[in-house]
């Protein structure tokens, strides 16, 4: 199928699609909205935080929280390291910032 160009979509080569919709993804379920947030606020004040500390701070199974960690690390907004036996999370911000820029460009709402 060929996609036709139009003079509406001159700065298209600027917009990370893959990108746009991979982060929305992530972010489009409300616990990870919150695990995402507490792990960049936990981070800001220099704390480490392993999936232990998220078993405590929400109340869900650690399966649940497994999984959606699993989905937050595999977006790129959240890096793992694995220390032993121990899971620790640490927001991305870079990846955050790509995201919030092209989807700034995908905005149809321009200054």
């Amino acid at each position: 199928m060929r996609i036709r160009r139009d003079k509406y979509f001159d700065d298209e080569s600027d917009i990370d699609y893959e990108l746009i919709a991979t982060i929305s993804d992530a972010l489009a379920h409300p616990v990870r909205l919150q695990l995402f947030r507490y792990i960049m606020q936990k981070n800001r004040s220099m704390e480490t935080v392993c999936t232990k500390d998220l078993v405590e701070a929400f109340d869900y199974a650690q399966s649940t929280i497994s999984q959606h960690m699993k989905k937050l690390v595999k977006s790129g907004l959240v890096e793992l390291k694995t220390v032993d036996r121990f899971h620790y999370y640490y927001a991305n911000i870079g990846v955050l910032m790509r995201y919030l820029n092209a989807a700034k460009k995908f905005s149809v709402f321009k200054n």
